[in-house]
């Protein structure tokens, strides 16, 4: 039998008072402080909001370097049609395709959200 593949998803909550979505999910609306929070997957497709590029190896730990060394990668803000902003590590060939709201797909949830540009996902799939 095949494996079967499950896409990534991040789980955030929604107030049923006033409907704002919160990640990660809380227990308490930032809102309007109402408890009524229930579990909400948001979009896994959003825009690059905003990013930078790390040039150097971060503090290990809790940093592990690759077996082949560090190699510099972009960390940044992805806007969902839900209307909140994800920190994640952005996944692309070439820096500048994260230029001009750039659309990017989740491709990870574990250790951080981790998301890749279209033509990025074109050449590793």
């Amino acid at each position: 039998m095949g494996e079967t593949h499950t896409a990534p998803a991040l789980e955030a909550g929604r107030c049923s008072h006033c409907s704002t979505v919160a990640f990660p999910a809380t227990r308490v609306c930032s809102r309007c402080a109402g408890t009524a929070m229930s579990p909400f997957t948001v979009s896994a497709r959003g825009t690059v909001w905003a990013y930078t590029v790390q040039r150097f190896a971060p503090k290990s730990p809790p940093y592990v370097p690759p077996p082949d060394g560090f190699s510099p990668f972009a960390v940044g803000y992805v806007e969902l049609p839900e209307g909140i902003r994800i920190e994640a590590v952005l996944d692309c060939h070439d820096f500048d395709e994260l230029d001009d709201g750039a659309p990017v797909t989740l491709v990870a949830t574990v250790p951080v959200p981790r998301f890749a540009t279209d033509a990025y996902l074109k050449e590793t799939r």
